[in-house]
């Protein structure tokens, strides 16, 4: 991480390589439960996106990721978001 001023009270966690191919930038991924039901905290650096997610440049982005478990239950990547598009979206 390139920010220490980025305090939280859950940890930032290790590269989030296995999913690098989705993302612009970089991200961090701490897995905070294990079992049944995942959770982690999924942390983007400033500047990186996905296709539902962005890091306006200058600030960092944070949320938990809650895993359920059941029968095809799976991620769904959509379609690219253009850097205009995101370009495009209002600062609040």
């Amino acid at each position: 991480m390139t920010d220490q001023t980025f305090t939280q009270p859950f940890p930032v966690g290790e590269p989030n390589d296995a999913f690098a191919q989705h993302l612009t930038g970089r991200s961090f991924l701490a897995p905070l439960t294990r079992g049944a039901v995942t959770v982690s905290r999924v942390t983007f650096e400033p500047g990186c996106r996905n296709n539902w997610h962005v890091a306006k440049a200058g600030s960092w982005f944070s949320h938990l990721a809650l895993i359920t478990p059941g029968e095809g239950v799976r991620t769904e990547w959509l379609e690219p978001v253009t850097d205009a598009e995101y370009e495009a979206l209002p600062v609040d």
